[in-house]
């Protein structure tokens, strides 16, 4: 399957189940505090199984072009660990799970699962935003002596701190559909607004600068 189908249709199955939600006019608050015109819980996707059959069978084709050199898979909790799970089903490959710290108790894990850090390690996650608690879980591996070769996620704002946080850490991130995607997917087939579409493309530029003009 071509990477802008599969980019398209991702989106589209997104924006079907409301897993991404988009209000210019009254926006979202992240959990970092950031204000923002679009929610993107990726979550949602595990409920409705046509979806997932979809993006198990789109991230193993990906992983098979970009990384051929894959041995291992590896979920960021809690967002991909399931959806991790499943791609490694597909692609018949080890599997483990990054937790976003060590466990408090027992092992005091910080990967769970029978992690060989001989394997060539490709790091499954559902979304993007800074990148930052994605790539703690790259470090995490890095840490265990790992062979991460790069990253593939369901969805990532493209923000420019999120470019600038992969460059520095030399991981490549390759993701089903992304921002730019999905602006073109909803101009397209008229699910917003020309003045909506500025919005969503003035907060991207600087997220930080358009949430003081509220």
């Amino acid at each position: 399957m071509q990477m802008n189908i599969i980019g398209n249709k991702t989106v589209d199955y997104l924006l079907q189940i409301k897993a991404i939600k988009l209000n210019t006019t009254n926006p979202f608050t992240w959990a970092s505090g950031l204000k923002s015109p679009i929610y993107c819980d990726n979550r949602k996707t595990l409920s409705h199984k046509e979806v997932r059959s979809f993006l198990k069978q789109a991230f193993a084709e990906i992983i098979r072009e970009k990384y051929p050199e894959a041995e291992q898979l590896a979920g960021v909790a809690t967002g991909a660990i399931a959806i991790g799970a499943l791609v490694a089903d597909v692609m018949e490959l080890p599997y483990v799970y990054i937790r976003s710290e060590s466990k408090k108790h027992g092992l005091q894990n910080r990967i769970e699962g029978d992690f060989d850090a001989n394997k060539k390690t490709v790091v499954i996650e559902d979304l993007v935003s800074t990148g930052k608690s994605s790539l703690a879980a790259v470090d995490a591996l890095a840490e265990a002596n790992g062979k991460v070769l790069g990253m593939v996620a369901i969805f990532s704002y493209q923000l420019p701190v999120a470019t600038q946080n992969f460059e520095a850490k030399q991981c490549q991130l390759e993701t089903l559909a992304n921002y730019e995607i999905l602006l073109n997917r909803t101009i397209e087939t008229n699910y917003i607004s020309k003045d909506e579409l500025d919005t969503l493309q003035q907060w991207r530029e600087n997220p930080q600068e358009w949430a003081t003009h509220l």
